[in-house]
C-alpha cells in the first residue's frame, strides 16, 4: 500500500516539474502544452509522459512529439536540479488516448 502511495506521489511530482519546465523552454509549441499524467517505473528508470490531445492541434502532434524528444535533455536537467534526485528517468512521450476513450464510453452510457 505504501509503495502505491509513494509511486503516485512520485508521478504527481514529476508531472509538476515537467509542466514547469515546459513553460520555461521558450518554444511556443511546448509552452502551452498540457500534460495529463505521468507514470514512472519502479526505480525511476523510465517515465511515460502523456499529453492531453486537446492542448494541441491534430495535424501538429508528430511535430510536438519530435520537439519534446529534442527537448528531453533539458527536461531531465531541469528535473534533476529542482528535485535533488541523483538520477532522472528516461522520458517517452505519448498522446493520451485514455481521455478520448473515456468520452466515447460516457456518450455510449448516456445513450442507453
Amino acid at each position: 500500500m505504501m509503495d502505491n502511495i509513494h509511486a503516485m506521489r512520485l508521478d504527481a511530482v514529476l508531472l509538476e516539474y515537467l509542466q514547469e519546465c515546459l513553460g520555461t523552454l521558450g518554444d511556443d509549441r511546448l509552452s502551452g502544452l498540457a500534460l495529463s499524467r505521468v507514470h514512472c517505473s519502479k526505480g525511476k528508470y523510465h517515465a511515460h509522459v502523456y499529453i492531453d490531445p486537446q492542448s494541441i492541434e491534430p495535424n501538429t502532434q508528430q511535430e510536438v512529439l519530435r520537439a519534446l524528444k529534442k527537448a528531453t535533455p533539458m527536461l531531465r536537467t531541469y528535473v534533476l536540479q529542482v528535485s535533488g534526485w541523483f538520477k532522472c528517468p528516461q522520458f517517452s512521450f505519448h498522446i493520451d488516448t485514455a481521455l478520448e476513450q473515456e468520452q466515447r464510453l460516457q456518450k455510449i452510457l448516456e445513450s442507453l
